[in-house]
């Protein structure tokens, strides 16, 4: 099925469901893609079913969405797993990267006390809640003083580096931040037999 229309924000992301076959339970990986159209609606533009969270496997599944007439886009939010910023920069390279902000989160909440994640997810989320790019900066400088200053140098690190990468915390205010699948996405339907294991799926 062609993809109809530009879709400017593009949500990448790898998840694993289980499923029953044949009287057992198996773990099912799978590639997915969510995009917003230019009328703001967000649509699911495919599903790749067992293809590994690496370079080919996004490579893969991102020739097989422009193939069916993905364009437009302009920004992919995503996490930062091994080789899916390559593979949007080879077939999407007018789109910007921004990484997922939930996975950030649990990134920096896996170098931190667990009697500290509660104190440090408030001022993570002050960042996110600036009312401008200006005010993000300030308040992300401020967090990563404030991180050193507990002697959680590897949290630091992990928030200055995507101060850097923001450009000047460009991203840190941006509403599309997380590739996180909603809640109420199915959780059947996905794909039907092992012969269509890694090959992708129209939605």
């Amino acid at each position: 099925m062609p993809i109809e229309g530009e879709h400017p924000y593009v949500y990448l992301d790898g998840i694993v469901l289980k499923r029953s076959w044949a009287g057992e339970v198996r773990n099912v990986s799978l590639l997915v893609a969510i995009g917003v159209n230019s009328e703001g609606y967000r649509e699911i533009l495919g599903i790749c079913e067992g293809a590994k969270e690496d370079r080919a496997g996004w490579s893969a599944f991102l020739k097989h969405l422009k193939e069916r007439g993905l364009k437009g886009v302009r920004l992919i939010i995503s996490d930062a797993c091994m080789g899916l910023s390559d593979s949007a920069a080879e077939f999407f390279p007018e789109a910007a990267w921004q990484r997922c902000i939930v996975h950030w989160y649990r990134n920096i909440f896996s170098h931190v006390p667990s009697t500290k994640v509660r104190e440090i997810a408030a001022m993570l989320k002050a960042i996110h809640a600036s009312e401008d790019i200006a005010a993000a900066h300030e308040k992300a400088v401020r967090v990563i003083e404030k991180l050193r200053g507990l002697r959680l140098n590897t949290a630091a690190e992990l928030a200055e580096a995507a101060l850097a990468r923001s450009g000047g915390a460009r991203a840190w205010s941006a509403r599309s931040r997380t590739a996180n699948p909603p809640s109420t996405w199915p959780r059947q339907g996905c794909g039907t037999s092992p012969a269509s294991h890694g090959r992708p799926r129209d939605i």
